[in-house]
């Protein structure tokens, strides 16, 4: 039997696109835990650490799809390297501001401006969706990026923790962001497998967020992301409280672990299942995975909860993104992806900002309950929204050829 994953591969620049792209990433799983893990360090204030995360995460929801319409307007490689050095340069700023004790909003206005950080999930998954439209290997594709996620979201916490704990303060965010520079300067230099700018993207046109259908996506992942907030808030908060705040990585790449597994089993899989179905049942997944998290009383515990809790991560963002490539026009895919991201990300800033906040009053273990009630608030969200859902993605879908 041909292992699906190898296969995609075969086509020319997937490796090396893939592999640029996977470095490009790392700084997702970095950035917003090591802004959390340097200024809890150098401030002691978890709720400074993870307001000042939050707005990060939130100016980068904001901005990133602004950045990816001139992306499919214009092309990756020539808004890829402006963006990247805006952010590179505002994520410098932070770490000076800190080193040096910089007023509190100082931290706030650098965070703001970091928020030009290019969407890399929604440029790889741009490039295979045009190598892989309308086929089977697209889902086999986006679960392998999926797989990638979780793999950088093992690595780096590990490595963002362990760096701002061991070495000094700002080490995980630094390392965080000349892993940024160098993954996208990598990236944009892969020409070949760059989409084509559509002639009608020039003329601009209505956001894809108008669509009800990307509307109801976008709240949906919004809850989802509040959940990933709170469970990196809440680690490091709880791990610390327990006297070992560098296991606070462990714990979360356990996390990652979980949905690592479950991203390779369901990248295999060939489901007939409408989308906005299976999407309704990842979510349900991933709200019934948050009551465990109630139970913590230690670190071990904790990992364990946290892998559970992992396992219904890569489905949805599978299913997810499957959905905004039937949901929105093909020249507007990037924009589309990265507003599918933009709900992770305003969910995260939520999410942390809400969890510091109920562990500087109530105590570490009890940011949990975040999770619980975004979980059952994305349940609700797609459940409302299945009809609309559903109309959308029969209007749009297209025959999948046999291979």
């Amino acid at each position: 039997m041909r292992n699906p994953y190898t296969e995609i591969f075969k086509a020319p620049g997937a490796k090396a696109f893939s592999a640029a792209g996977f470095v490009a990433r790392l700084p997702l799983s970095m950035i917003t835990l090591g802004i959390v893990t340097m200024l809890s360090e150098t401030h002691g204030e978890y709720w400074l650490a993870g307001a000042v995360a939050a707005t990060f995460a939130f100016s980068n929801a904001l901005i990133a799809p602004q950045v990816s319409r001139l992306v499919d307007r214009y092309g990756q490689s020539r808004i890829l390297i402006p963006g990247t050095i805006a952010a590179v340069a505002a994520l410098s700023g932070l770490m000076l501001s800190t080193h040096y004790g910089a007023p509190n909003w100082a931290l706030f206005v650098f965070a703001v401006m970091a928020g030009t950080m290019p969407s890399m999930s929604a440029m790889v998954r741009a490039r295979w969706t045009e190598l892989y439209r309308n086929t089977p290997k697209l889902h086999t594709a986006f679960a392998f990026e999926s797989i990638a996620d979780e793999m950088i979201f093992i690595a780096g916490p590990i490595v963002s923790i362990g760096l701002s704990v061991g070495v000094f303060p700002e080490a995980g965010p630094l390392v965080a962001t000349v892993l940024l520079a160098i993954g996208n300067l990598l990236f944009a230099a892969q020409k070949s497998t760059e989409p084509p700018v559509h002639a009608q993207d020039r003329g601009g046109g209505a956001s894809v967020i108008r669509l009800p259908s990307m509307q109801i996506l976008v709240l949906t992942l919004m809850a989802i992301g509040a959940i990933f907030g709170t469970s990196e808030v809440t680690a490091v908060a709880f791990a610390e409280a327990q006297g070992d705040k560098g296991a606070a990585g462990l714990t979360l790449a356990a996390y990652a672990a979980g949905s690592l597994i479950a991203g390779v089993a369901f990248g295999a899989l060939k489901l007939k299942l409408p989308l906005a179905r299976q999407l309704l049942i990842t979510i349900a997944l991933a709200a019934l995975t948050t009551l465990p998290l109630l139970m913590v009383t230690s670190i071990p515990t904790m990992a364990v909860v946290l892998f559970i809790a992992g396992i219904a991560v890569s489905p949805t963002i599978i299913t997810s993104m499957a959905l905004v490539e039937q949901l929105v026009p093909s020249s507007k895919l990037t924009e589309g992806m990265t507003w599918a991201i933009t709900g992770i990300s305003i969910g995260l800033a939520l999410g942390s900002s809400a969890s510091g906040w109920i562990i500087d009053e109530l105590g570490a273990a009890d940011g949990f309950l975040v999770s619980l009630g975004a979980g059952f608030a994305a349940l609700a969200i797609t459940f409302l929204g299945q009809g609309t859902l559903q109309r959308s993605t029969r209007t749009v879908a297209t025959p999948v050829p046999a291979t």
